[in-house]
């Protein structure tokens, strides 16, 4: 299968990278583009938008904000690299999902009721729930709007860009899928492991799935590479979400950015205590005897809450989801044996998955 653009080969890849470097590659060639979509949408927006992305604070001064670790970014840029084609190709692809990746931590936060990420105050708690709506509803829309210009600007092919619009809308409705089964499983007592599975395999999976593809789509690759590396993408971001569920209960805020014992407070139904309620021994009793219990909802102390982290550990939920991440590990990594590429490419998608699955926890 020869790429559609591009004089990269599968013979010539450059030299791996460390990770560092990858993610920072990603930030590079994707942030120019990414900041020229956000400048499209009308003000307040654009302002607010920017305030979210770490680029200016809420008196609109600019500053030296991270915007996120840019895994996203950097898989686009590898996937194209992985049918030959050069980096480049991938960066519409790599904007469209960091688009609506930040689609989606706008509206989670408000609905979460989340008043901080990145260790500063969510662009809802500063200009208001409306303005947070709007301008995820306006990411969601750039992040089509910059693949069908792909075509335009002749990066990509007409078919090859529709194909790649089609990635992302499938992807942004299993997106918001899965955040629909998030917020239904908090008013239920019990969730099967089986369907926390699903919920994530949506939430988080989808959009990195999409990531690590939407390259290739954009150069021409054939759904057999394609699906392929949707498989490794998919079951990274399900060991991505593994560790984010361990870090939703036991991460420290100073690592994470988020409050201490979130998802407990919100008696989030995450991969931990899923699996701590199907054990069925004593802890795990005492658990769903708690979640139960409609008494005190959002008021636990500090106290209750780390007695509640202690019931899932001896459950063994906090032992279950680790294993789980590695085995999503083991998976995504045999899920890149379909496709051809160079030692070189490989080794940064290997890094960057290892990049996602250890993390303080």
């Amino acid at each position: 299968m020869e790429p559609r653009s591009g004089t990269g080969s599968v013979q010539d890849a450059p030299a791996a990278l460390p990770v560092p470097e990858l993610l920072a590659r990603g930030r590079a060639l994707c942030t120019p583009p990414l900041r020229a979509a956000v400048a499209r949408l009308a003000a307040p927006m654009d302002t607010v938008a920017a305030y979210h992305f770490g680029w200016i604070d809420r008196d609109g001064t600019p500053v030296a904000g991270d915007g996120g670790k840019a895994v996203r970014p950097a898989l686009a840029l590898l996937s194209a690299e992985a049918v030959g084609a050069p980096a480049q190709v991938g960066v519409p692809g790599g904007v469209s999902v960091e688009l609506v990746h930040n689609f989606s931590l706008l509206h989670d936060d408000l609905m979460d009721g989340d008043e901080t990420r990145r260790h500063r105050a969510t662009a809802w708690t500063v200009f208001g729930p409306a303005q947070a709506i709007l301008v995820g509803d306006g990411l969601a829309a750039l992040g089509t709007e910059v693949l069908l210009d792909a075509a335009v600007t002749g990066i990509a092919s007409a078919a090859d860009a529709a194909r790649a619009v089609r990635l992302i809308t499938t992807t942004t409705r299993q997106l918001i899928d899965g955040q629909a089964k998030d917020l239904s499983f908090e008013h239920r007592d019990v969730v099967t492991v089986e369907e926390c599975l699903d919920m994530e395999a949506g939430k988080t999976g989808a959009l990195l799935a999409a990531a690590s593809a939407i390259g290739a789509v954009l150069a021409g690759a054939d759904d057999r590479v394609s699906d392929a590396l949707q498989r490794y993408g998919m079951h990274v971001g399900l060991a991505f979400q593994a560790v984010d569920d361990l870090l939703g209960i036991w991460g420290a805020t100073e690592v994470t950015g988020k409050p201490h014992w979130g998802d407990l407070r919100q008696r989030k139904k995450s991969l931990p205590v899923a699996a701590a309620l199907a054990e069925g021994g004593a802890a795990s009793r005492r658990l769903a005897a708690e979640l139960a219990d409609p008494s005190g909802r959002g008021e636990e102390g500090e106290d209750q809450l780390a007695a509640r982290a202690a019931l899932i550990e001896q459950a063994g939920g906090r032992a279950w989801t680790q294993q789980e991440a590695r085995r999503q590990h083991r998976t995504a990594l045999a899920a890149l044996d379909e496709v051809p590429m160079t030692d070189e490419v490989r080794q940064r998608f290997v890094a960057l998955a290892e990049f996602v699955v250890v993390r303080e926890r």
